[in-house]
């Protein structure tokens, strides 16, 4: 009876302490000192004309107003918001006034040279100080920045790449659509049964997609080609009209809704996960923004300039507005994973890794890392972002640095980065 009383008490213990849920939170003595913020730009239009699309759906896709692959006024407006939501939250945090436009001299803001970049920077500059002169540095359009778009510097190493990512499909490019076959076959139906034929519009399966991949000299380094691969594209253009705000009769011709979506976004993420995250690819192309960050992080802690940092020495906050490739290409060079609105490791218009910089009293210093975007609902219906209904926000594991609560130590981190970018 004694044993198994005894056994009975330590059952529930056990069961007590499974029970007790840990979470990645930065402990309360540790003051948050610099935030550095490498976001996507926001809602824009498809890269490609819909002609390029129509061959693959029976009825034509819906036409945007505004050219390809620029930043809409709804994604203007919707990252006008972050930036106010954003200021209210460091205000918070104490990291920031919150008044006026004295916060102007220690916020720098660094987009990529595309319209939609630019134009992001603009907007999330607006919302975070409205009236305030902040300027945004951006290259002009059509002239390449490195620090986001990163071409193969020798042939060996765009090959080398390319080996990477058919080392992890098995060195057959087919095999992608046979591990993905079931979702691609939904999508197909969906992309053959829904709307209204047009006349003389003829219609390729996905499956007809040649399936290749090869070196290439462009910013991705390895050329990936596919089922898989377009249908990432069309379902990241449905995702575009859905958040747009597009009639719910022109999302996917009125067969796609929030729910359904959240499952087709799994093919982009699915197709970003073997082009982008690899890491033969993914390390080389954010080797760039990695050495940045780290060397921005580290002037904001030692309070003097060093080389290779963005902004000044006393900023507190650091805006570099890139592209999803930006964020795909950071999270496999560093492991990097999350789960947000529903979906996992996906990177929508406005999305952000967030990296922050805190001190503790005794003067030790962590960065935590957060992932942070707005919901699909809240992009597609315009909705005020305040403290008391944010926008959703996850904190992120940094493999072979995070500790318990989430916080990697400065020099830890900053050395991780070196590494990775080499």
């Amino acid at each position: 009876m004694r044993i198994s009383l005894s056994l009975l008490a330590v059952l529930s213990m056990l069961s007590a302490t499974s029970a007790v849920s840990q979470t990645l939170t930065p402990q309360p003595e540790q003051k948050l000192d610099y935030v550095l913020i490498l976001s996507r730009h926001g809602v824009r239009s498809p890269t490609g004309k819909a002609a390029q699309y129509d061959r693959f759906s029976k009825a034509d896709w819906p036409k945007w107003t505004t050219a390809p692959g620029e930043l809409t006024p709804h994604g203007y407006a919707l990252m006008k918001i972050f930036g106010a939501y954003d200021r209210a939250l460091f205000a918070q945090q104490g990291l920031l006034t919150g008044q006026g436009c004295d916060d102007a001299v220690r916020i720098a803001i660094h987009a990529d040279s595309d319209q939609r970049t630019r134009e992001t920077g603009h907007a999330m500059a607006e919302g975070f100080l409205p009236g305030c002169n902040v300027s945004v540095e951006a290259k002009p359009e059509g002239t390449n920045d490195p620090l986001f778009h990163v071409a193969a510097t020798t042939p060996s190493q765009a090959q080398l790449a390319a080996a990477g990512v058919l080392g992890r499909i098995g060195n057959d490019p087919s095999a992608v659509a046979a591990a993905y076959h079931a979702p691609l076959a939904e999508f197909d139906d969906l992309l053959a049964g829904c709307g209204e034929a047009e006349s003389g519009h003829a219609r390729s399966s996905l499956f007809d997609i040649p399936a290749s991949v090869s070196a290439s000299s462009g910013d991705h380094l390895a050329d990936v080609k596919g089922p898989l691969n377009t249908a990432g594209t069309l379902a990241e253009n449905l995702l575009l009209e859905y958040t747009e705000g597009f009639d719910a009769k022109q999302v996917g011709w009125g067969c796609v809704d929030g729910a359904r979506l959240r499952t087709l976004i799994d093919l982009h993420t699915a197709s970003s996960d073997i082009a982008l995250r690899t890491p033969a690819v993914a390390e080389p192309l954010s080797a760039a923004l990695m050495q940045v960050i780290g060397a921005s992080l580290e002037q904001a802690s030692e309070r003097r300039a060093v080389a290779g940092a963005e902004g000044k020495p006393g900023d507190k906050v650091l805006l570099l507005v890139g592209h999803d490739t930006n964020l795909s290409t950071i999270a496999g060079a560093l492991r990097l994973s999350w789960i947000l609105d529903g979906r996992r490791d996906d990177t929508p218009p406005g999305a952000a890794l967030v990296f922050e910089l805190r001190e503790d009293a005794a003067g030790h210093r962590t960065v935590h890392l957060f992932f942070t975007a707005q919901t699909l609902e809240q992009m597609r219906n315009t909705t005020p972002l305040t403290l008391a209904a944010p926008p959703p926000r996850v904190p992120v594991f940094v493999p072979g640095c995070s500790g318990p609560d989430g916080g990697c130590d400065l020099n830890s981190f900053t050395a991780l980065l070196r590494t990775a970018a080499r």
